[in-house]
């Protein structure tokens, strides 16, 4: 791989999955792509990360005339049935953080890797666990300014993580690309993430 030629497009203006990619030593382009991110009624949350995941991915492909497999992503919190989005407002982030303090929380995160006209895809499911979070606590966390964009109303990479007893699965899932299920997709299109080797299929399209 060459660090000036991009093999992969990331369909985000996220900068958390920037990171993680970038630190995965692969190089891309990134753009965000805007869709309809509303649950449908009564469907299962495992279901709504990967359409929406998918949507992002086609609606990318639309977007422009592409040459190199197409990444997206979407992540979600649940607490049983329900699940968490980005709060809309200061009330709803303080009522987020009430509802998941004490309990364990599942983090789903899909990823789409669309190359060639084949979807491929995966999904990260991860238990997290949060300590009991005092009123006055969880209203400090809003006014610093990180609950603001973030499902579930928190950010584990960042002052978020001081909530977490426990996790079990995929922390870069929590925070948006899981590097594991990531690394699979690639390899299945021909990016060697661990070697830096890039297969004739792939290099076919740059």
């Amino acid at each position: 791989m060459t660090v000036d030629q991009p093999v992969l497009h990331l369909a985000s203006s996220s900068p958390r999955r920037r990171d993680i990619l970038t630190a995965m030593g692969v190089p891309f382009s990134h753009a965000g792509v805007d869709i309809d991110e509303t649950p449908v009624s009564g469907e299962a949350v495992a279901d709504m990360v990967r359409r929406v995941t998918l949507a992002k991915a086609l609606a990318c492909e639309q977007s422009g005339n592409f040459t190199i497999p197409i990444l997206a992503a979407d992540t979600a919190v649940a607490l049983g049935e329900r699940i968490y989005g980005k709060p809309a407002s200061k009330e709803q982030a303080l009522e987020m953080l009430a509802s998941l303090s004490g309990h364990v929380h599942e983090v789903l995160t899909a990823v789409a890797l669309l190359a060639g006209g084949q979807l491929h895809t995966a999904t990260s499911v991860t238990q997290v666990t949060f300590r009991e979070i005092h009123p006055d606590e969880a209203l400090a966390y809003w006014q610093s300014g990180e609950p603001q964009g973030k499902a579930g109303a928190y950010a584990i990479q960042g002052r978020g993580g001081i909530f977490v007893t426990s996790l079990s699965g995929s922390y870069s899932g929590v925070v948006g690309l899981p590097v594991f299920e990531t690394a699979g997709l690639l390899q299945e299109v021909g990016i060697n993430v661990m070697s830096g080797e890039i297969s004739a299929m792939q290099a076919g399209h740059d």
